[in-house]
């Protein structure tokens, strides 16, 4: 007599398999990606003329990151707690302070003749910085620009910035544009070793 071959039933294993990964992937936690929006400039005309511009110093706050995440505002170190109000101090300049940023008095577009600076931060850091030192300062800069933003837009108009029109809301960026320039990240130990 044959002996008789028992078999396994596999008919539910694809169920079962099919149920695990669905759990898997509901309990499992993904890194979310951290960015920045930016628009970038227009690629230039290849005929169009680039002129050298020649920026006051006064009217340039440098940020620096180096290689142990410290932080540098206008050659002063500093927390990146008080950042923002570095930041803020820089484009208001509420005092006409020499060493802050010039204002030009210009004509906005659906307002009138306004005092705008001509301040730009310059945000540099070096290729051992850490990203997430990198986006704690880019964070604390757009803060700085989106409570000044704010702040406008209650007193000329009354109401946040968000509840604007579109109109208003680019009268508010007009006068306060985000102006940060970033620099190439630099190895400063490679120069160090030189």
């Amino acid at each position: 007599m044959a002996k008789q071959i028992t078999t396994i039933n596999t008919a539910s294993m694809a169920d079962i398999a099919f149920m695990m990964l669905f759990f898997f992937l509901v309990t499992t936690n993904l890194d979310v990606d951290l960015g920045l929006a930016r628009m970038l400039p227009p690629i230039p005309d290849e005929n169009q003329q680039q002129d050298d511009v020649k920026v006051n110093r006064r009217n340039v706050m440098v940020v620096l990151i180096n290689s142990q995440d410290r932080i540098l505002a206008g050659n002063q170190p500093i927390e990146i707690g008080q950042l923002k109000e570095k930041v803020r101090e820089f484009i208001l300049n509420p005092a006409d302070h020499p060493d802050l940023p010039e204002k030009e008095i210009r004509d906005v577009e659906n307002f009138g003749p306004y005092p705008i600076t001509k301040g730009v931060i310059s945000l540099q850091n070096d290729r051992s910085t850490t990203y997430d030192t990198y986006m704690r300062v880019q964070n604390e800069l757009i803060k700085a620009y989106n409570e000044i933003r704010e702040e406008f837009s209650m007193q000329q108009f009354g109401k946040p910035f968000i509840k604007l029109d579109e109109v208003e809301q680019k009268v508010v960026r007009t006068i306060y544009n985000q102006a940060i320039s970033e620099a190439e990240p630099r190895d400063v130990s490679k120069r160090a070793r030189r």
